[in-house]
């Protein structure tokens, strides 16, 4: 077992707070309550769970916790050949599969982390499924899809682990939700409706755990297609991690339909980034304190 128990990382500093060469975006503010490492505070050596590893935001959150010192467990999608994909990332790096939908395999994945590592203080929620197109076009079986992942799987995650936090009396889940779950997309109906439906249930349990000493954050990111060029943890990663593309009906075809905005907007992100997966990780490295 590889223990990361009393181990400590080194000092890391938080966000620079104007442009640089290096980091050429301005300081973004973290919430009152964080207070991140500084050459005062060391930070503390910590291990990561972190389902939808293969996202462009769980693979830049691996690997933004393991430059930084952290242990992770960086878990994948149970495909054909993923198991294969997860392998050899980090030597500090864990890497398995599962299917957020299927409980015994969130279980399996979590007895294992904690087999190799000792425990785990951190739960970091990066899966998600989605369909673009507009409603009428997606089929009950697309939307109920979307749900079993993304909401479904978000209460699986939670009620399996919620047990071995209690029992230790701490414990953080980071729950990734995305502005689809701050308003409707045309494009994205169902997809906004598990966003909605994920920081309901994310901040319902937020005030169930706080007297139990587990803390619940949701971030919510802006549009972040593809990590930064260089990025590459076993191969690259797709413009648009699960996303879908359905192809509309005749009467949602036309180029300035409400409907394609969805569409249109991924035009426009290819040239007009206006963040990266890699920044996101970086913030999120802090939220943990």
């Amino acid at each position: 077992m590889d223990s990361c128990q009393t181990s400590r990382g080194p000092p890391a500093s938080s966000t620079q707070s104007s442009p640089t060469p290096s980091n050429p975006y301005p300081r973004t503010y973290l919430p009152a309550s964080s207070e991140p490492p500084s050459s005062s505070r060391p930070a503390v050596r910590t291990v990561w769970l972190i389902f939808g590893a293969t996202g462009h935001l769980g693979r830049s959150i691996c690997r933004v916790a393991l430059a930084r010192g952290d242990c992770v467990t960086a878990v994948g999608r149970n495909l054909p050949g993923e198991e294969v994909v997860m392998q050899g990332w980090h030597q500090m790096c864990q890497g398995l599969v599962c299917d957020v939908r299927v409980r015994d395999t969130i279980s399996k994945a979590f007895i294992e982390a904690l087999e190799h590592w000792g425990k785990v203080d951190v739960v970091v929620n990066c899966t998600g499924y989605g369909i673009i197109g507009a409603c009428e076009d997606q089929d009950e079986h697309e939307i109920r899809a979307q749900f079993e992942t993304n909401l479904i799987g978000a209460a699986n995650i939670f009620q399996l682990t919620l047990p071995y936090f209690r029992e230790r009396g701490s414990g953080m889940y980071i729950v990734f939700s995305s502005t689809a779950g701050t308003l409707g997309i045309p494009g994205l109906g169902p997809h906004c409706a598990t966003k909605w439906a994920v920081e309901g249930l994310a901040e319902s349990l937020m005030y169930e755990v706080v007297p139990l000493g587990i803390k619940v954050t949701i971030v919510v990111p802006g549009l972040s297609p593809r990590d930064e060029p260089g990025e590459n943890l076993n191969g690259p990663v797709p413009m648009w991690g699960h996303f879908l593309l359905k192809p509309p009906a005749d009467a949602y075809r036309a180029t300035n339909s409400p409907a394609q905005h969805a569409t249109r907007m991924i035009d426009w992100l290819k040239y007009k980034e206006p963040t990266n997966a890699v920044r996101i990780a970086e913030i999120t490295w802090e939220v943990k304190y």
